[in-house]
């Protein structure tokens, strides 16, 4: 069964760039060994993540990467059974929050600043599905 997870998670301050970099290289590679696809979006202070593929891949994905101390207050968002993936050739995208792209946070967000957390679903869903349709806003490393 092909499954699509969503969740946030805060990140501690001493979390660096070097962290975030390692963080995504380590993603991709592990995705692409179980099968995963998905996109990872940093604000500097959040991070919010799109899993996709086989329900146990994606479950085991999940608690290893809430376990991880980098972060903490994970928040499951969305858990949806899905017929085809949106992240199809990415085992894992970024996109990090940046001046160009802040209309995108903005759209989506409750209030001022973007936080996941004060979210419906449907808006982080529609996210992604909007950072998908525009794929140039998908990186494969942090800049």
């Amino acid at each position: 069964m092909l499954i699509r997870l969503i969740y946030c998670s805060r990140v501690r301050p001493s979390v660096s760039t070097l962290d975030v970099r390692s963080i995504l290289s380590v993603s991709q590679r592990n995705n692409a060994h179980n099968g995963i696809t998905g996109g990872l979006v940093f604000t500097g202070g959040i991070f919010l993540q799109c899993l996709e593929g086989h329900r146990s891949a994606v479950n085991e994905t999940y608690h290893r990467i809430a376990a991880d101390s980098r972060h903490f207050d994970p928040a499951i968002l969305s858990w949806e059974e899905v017929d085809s993936r949106q992240f199809t050739t990415w085992t894992m995208g970024y996109l990090g929050y940046t001046g160009e792209n802040s209309s995108l946070f903005l759209k989506y967000a409750a209030g001022k600043d973007f936080d996941p957390y004060a979210c419906r679903a449907t808006a982080v869903r529609e996210m992604f599905a909007e950072v998908v349709a525009n794929a140039k806003m998908l990186k494969q490393n942090v800049d």
